[in-house]
């Protein structure tokens, strides 16, 4: 175990005494900011009957809040793990009283004012009305970073887009100026938030998290908005548009989707709803740049609902911590099928949901002659600066200085002038964290393909990243990784073998029950014998439920499930490694050696070919190979093999394999056997294929 690890102790992993710690808030984080009590009274437009309507919202919000306990999202003295320390009632009481007291001490809003703000941007007006009018504007957006800070005991998605929420605020607050022509949006940014704190809003926060999470993302698209007006009417002015009415546009189109939100919400509508989000990008030159194609996001990996609540719940706490001096990188490590990509991929679904600002990049075992390793900070850079307007024109602004950068191979200037370089001039200007995730680092191919990046995740820069930087690594513990990400202060590294094999069996027997509950024959005593059999892999899982699915001809779900629990045995890769011979055992069981040959022809092409094609792909190709027998219709395995290769089930999608783990079965012979998949002179047949039908 590493330094790093022997000093991180979960609650979910063995139970603990949560001791209060000291945290250094960065000032421009600090929340506070965002208090009603800690800023001059603002100017509130009210209706007739409004104010007790107010006083009644807040007197029933003292009522529910204190139900919620554990930390906040915003708290300056929990620590990110305390997950099960509670809110102290009397606290929360004062603070809802102080919320009050600031709405009680609002003024009405002088008749010239609201005329202001009803005419829109029709009429110049002058710098006190305007003064006035942002008064009025923000006064919800402090009430709800007061109240939001007393919120805890929440799905860790929900806290990740109440945190969006609030930094929008706070970002909007901290504006000096606010721009008249788009005060119609700002009225709206207001009404949302006087929705979100509703009570019939703040007691369904978990029911309607996805709701929620979109009216995150249309408020971090607002805020970007409002932040970069001025510079998005000069460029509009630029290009010859009429900024008053491309400002209108954009103006409808996000009060459009706020409405359309909120009534949803209010709805308790489950179905997605398909949102226009307006996104002004200037055409600045980033063309050419150097992007790793199929890198990015995949939903189909994430995890089931309901399932790895606790590592997610402590990604999401380290995401928001407060702490200036908190750990940059959070290294989650563990062996083949622990789950690792599945916590990576719903961790940047749910930032991206949210309207957070961030990259996925995923390398491959497959994808290694890409060369992903040299394009993955290229292509983050290009993420980032296709979702923020300011970090564009500061990433623009590197690549004018230096137009060799765009296609640069070295990682280290890739660091330093695409990355750190613009994020150190708009990090306080971005809604929220950074979060970057980078998923399978261990896949990047030999050691020196990922040597620069282990170099410069364990640099002092990297340590020094602006405090609201965040990147979620995953990988296997291989002997180059695990030594240099062990040792960095800046690294807080997390084992999921040491999670508690209570709640990994929890999560897989919920993913068991959701696979094959409604299969006939199979009932609690089967889930329970598959979930035991697992040992803690998620993959096993996986292939265990489609093995014993009724998909043989002449085979019963009983029998296939005997056999599944005759044959499991051992642990770790040992257990997957049973698992695929199982699967293949059964496959080829009437195949025959002319069906065993052909497995190895097909897997060679597959396992070799530079960039993985579907099946038309691959059946093409082969019509061109020197061998006869190496021409037949690639349906009569690939059919059969939908559990272990992608592209079976949707043949629009490459082939390969589902999991690094079945990659490396096949090319070890000492695991796979009769199975065994060399190279051969494959790469010679593809060669010669490839030439022939690009001359075709």
């Amino acid at each position: 175990m590493t330094n790093n690890q022997s000093k991180i102790r979960r609650p979910w992993l063995k139970p603990r005494q949560t001791i209060p710690t000291q945290v250094i808030m960065d000032p421009q984080l600090d929340l506070s900011q965002g208090s009603s009590r800690a800023l001059t009274p603002g100017i509130v437009v009210t209706s007739p009957g409004s104010d007790g309507v107010r006083k009644g919202k807040m007197a029933r919000l003292k009522n529910l809040l204190p139900n919620w306990s554990s930390h906040s999202i915003a708290s300056s003295s929990i620590g990110p793990h305390d997950l099960q320390q509670s809110s102290n009632p009397v606290a929360l009481a004062h603070e809802i009283d102080a919320a009050q007291q600031e709405l009680d001490s609002a003024r009405l809003v002088p008749p010239v004012a609201r005329h202001a703000v009803g005419l829109v941007g029709g009429i110049n007006t002058t710098v006190s009305q305007i003064d006035t009018i942002s008064s009025t504007y923000i006064q919800p957006l402090k009430t709800f970073n007061t109240v939001v800070s007393t919120i805890a005991n929440i799905h860790p998605y929900a806290q990740m887009a109440l945190g969006i929420l609030t930094s929008a605020a706070q970002l909007i607050i901290m504006q000096a100026n606010l721009d008249q022509s788009i005060s119609a949006l700002l009225l709206k940014v207001q009404s949302v938030y006087e929705f979100l704190l509703e009570e019939d809003t703040l007691s369904n926060l978990d029911a309607m998290k996805d709701s929620l999470a979109r009216i995150a993302q249309v408020i971090s698209n607002c805020a970007q908005f409002v932040t970069n007006y001025s510079e998005t009417k000069n460029f509009w002015k630029r290009v010859g548009k009429n900024f008053a009415s491309e400002t209108q546009t954009a103006v409808d189109d996000y009060n459009k989707a706020l409405d359309a939100l909120m009534q949803r919400y209010r709805d308790r509508a489950v179905r997605d709803m398909h949102i226009n989000v307006y996104r002004v990008l200037e055409d600045l030159n980033l063309d050419g740049m150097a992007y790793a194609s199929g890198a990015g996001l995949n939903t189909t990996k994430k995890c089931l609902d309901g399932t790895r609540g606790e590592i997610l719940q402590e990604i999401v706490d380290w995401i928001h911590d407060p702490d200036v001096n908190a750990p940059r990188i959070f290294w989650l490590h563990g062996q083949a099928g622990r789950g690792k990509s599945a916590i990576a991929h719903t961790i940047a679904l749910w930032f991206k949901n949210v309207g957070g600002l961030g990259s996925c990049f995923c390398f491959a075992r497959d994808r290694q002659t890409e060369r992903r390793h040299e394009k993955m900070l290229s292509t983050i850079a290009r993420d980032l600066a296709n979702r923020d307007p300011a970090f564009r024109r500061a990433l623009a602004k590197v690549i004018e200085e230096d137009n060799t950068l765009k296609t640069t191979p070295d990682v280290m200037q890739q660091w330093e002038k695409l990355l750190a370089e613009p994020l150190s001039k708009v990090s306080g200007g971005i809604v929220g964290k950074v979060v970057l995730v980078i998923d399978a680092l261990d896949e990047s191919g030999a050691e020196s393909s990922r040597q620069h990046i282990l170099s410069v995740l364990t640099s002092m820069e990297a340590a020094f990243l602006p405090s609201n930087f965040r990147i979620l690594l995953t990988s296997r513990p291989l002997s180059d990784i695990a030594p240099a990400l062990g040792k960095a202060q800046h690294v807080k590294a997390v084992s999921l073998d040491d999670v508690s094999a209570i709640f990994t069996a929890r999560d897989i027997r919920l993913y068991v029950s959701n696979e094959l509950g409604a299969v006939e024959d199979i009932g609690d005593r089967e889930i329970n014998e598959i979930t035991c059999r697992a040992d803690g892999l998620f993959e096993w899982a996986r292939l265990a439920c489609e093995f014993v699915k009724p998909n043989t001809l002449g085979r019963t779900t009983e029998e296939r499930f005997n056999e599944l629990i005759t044959r499991a045995s051992g642990e770790g890769a040992t257990l997957l490694d049973s698992m695929y011979r199982s699967i293949l055992d059964n496959l080829m069981e009437k195949a025959g050696q002319t069906g065993l040959a052909r497995f190895h022809s097909l897997m060679r092409q597959i396992l070799n070919t530079l960039e993985p094609l579907p099946m038309v792909g691959l059946h093409v190709m082969r019509k061109y190979f020197p061998h006869e027998s190496d021409h037949f219709r690639i349906g009569i395995i690939l059919d059969f093999m939908g559990s272990l290769l992608s592209g079976v089930t949707d043949r629009s999608m490459p082939v390969r394999p589902l999991h690094a783990s079945f990659f490396d079965f096949l090319t070890d012979r000492s695991r796979s056997g009769d199975y065994f998949v060399g190279e051969s002179d494959i790469e010679m047949d593809i060669a010669v294929a490839s030439l022939r039908v690009l001359r075709e």
